[in-house]
């Protein structure tokens, strides 16, 4: 298992805390006796309080994978993506951090494919044609502008599961049925056809922070709680 070189915890009481080397996710490290909280931190509990609408059983996931790829060279970066699409599309359910600030750098919308349901997304497929969305994880390649605009490509990296996803040109990208106004007017947001769509406001910035190797983590309860990437 690789170790992220030092890494400060920042807990949600803006005590600043001493620098230490920090495994991914479960090495737990101690706060200044200045601080607040007494007693150790793990990453997983400052990434909850940065984020403390994310579901745990999605961020353990999640960063379960991230540890897995890291070890194996797959991602170059400390950044992560989840998104929980247990949850309606109505809510913000993207959360991208920098796991070596442990802050929290977006909370975004993002879509679902057409045939994975209506506001809740219920099924998912790796099949062509689906039109559905697809879990796991993915690893980020490079940006391009193609038919949806800027958008970035994903490599599904669980067999089964996701690893068609290039085949099926599943990519992030902005759509303009991905809004808050629309989420309003229809009760839901607008689907894909299986893509992780998001705003086309936050689109380009969005993709040039995680596009080249970094880790995005499709999770749904489906999945089930802190399985590794291997092994599901």
């Amino acid at each position: 298992m690789t170790t992220l070189p030092l890494l400060a915890v920042m807990p949600a009481v803006r005590a600043a805390p001493t620098t230490a080397s920090l495994r991914v996710p479960s090495v737990r490290r101690s706060l200044p006796p200045s601080a607040a909280i007494v007693g150790p931190i793990t990453l997983e509990t400052a990434l909850l309080q940065a984020a403390p609408s994310i579901r745990p059983a999605a961020l353990e996931a999640a960063l379960a994978a991230w540890n897995d790829l890291n070890s194996r060279g797959e991602i170059s970066r400390s950044l992560l993506t989840v998104i929980d699409y247990s949850l309606p599309s109505t809510t913000k359910r993207m959360w991208v951090f920098d796991l070596a600030s442990c802050r929290l750098l977006f909370h975004e919308l993002v879509a679902h494919g057409k045939n994975s349901g209506g506001d809740l997304a219920q099924a998912f497929s790796n099949e062509m044609g689906s039109f559905m969305t697809s879990l796991g994880a993915f690893v980020t390649g490079g940006a391009y502008s193609g038919r949806n605009g800027y958008s970035l490509h994903l490599r599904g990296m669980d067999p089964g599961r996701n690893d068609r996803a290039e085949e099926r040109a599943i990519v992030l990208h902005g759509a303009p049925y991905v809004s808050e106004a629309v989420a309003h007017d229809h009760g839901r947001l607008g689907r894909s056809f299986g893509c992780p769509a998001v705003r086309p406001a936050i689109a380009k910035t969005l993709i040039d922070v995680l596009k080249d190797h970094t880790l995005l983590y499709a999770w749904h309860t489906s999945i089930g709680e802190g399985r590794r990437l291997r092994g599901y």
